[in-house]
């Protein structure tokens, strides 16, 4: 599903900035925010590198990049 939204001029700017050092676009940029932010609210508890690993591990687990964690005895 698509909706526009009217968002400010410098949160746009930034994501360009952003978007270009991590290869996304604006509006992807922008869902890539939105995601951290809703993930942090939901879990207060969590750094911004725990959300950023999660969804790291996520991704690979998409992919089938996964493989049996064994702890140590």
């Amino acid at each position: 599903m698509t909706t526009t939204i009217r968002i400010s001029d410098a949160i746009v700017h930034d994501a360009q900035i952003f978007g270009k050092i991590y290869n996304r676009s604006v509006p992807k940029q922008i869902e890539f925010w939105s995601r951290i932010g809703k993930i942090a609210e939901e879990n207060p508890d969590l750094s911004y590198e725990e959300i950023r690993m999660l969804l790291f591990a996520l991704e690979e687990k998409k992919l089938g990049d996964v493989e049996e964690f064994k702890f140590l005895s």
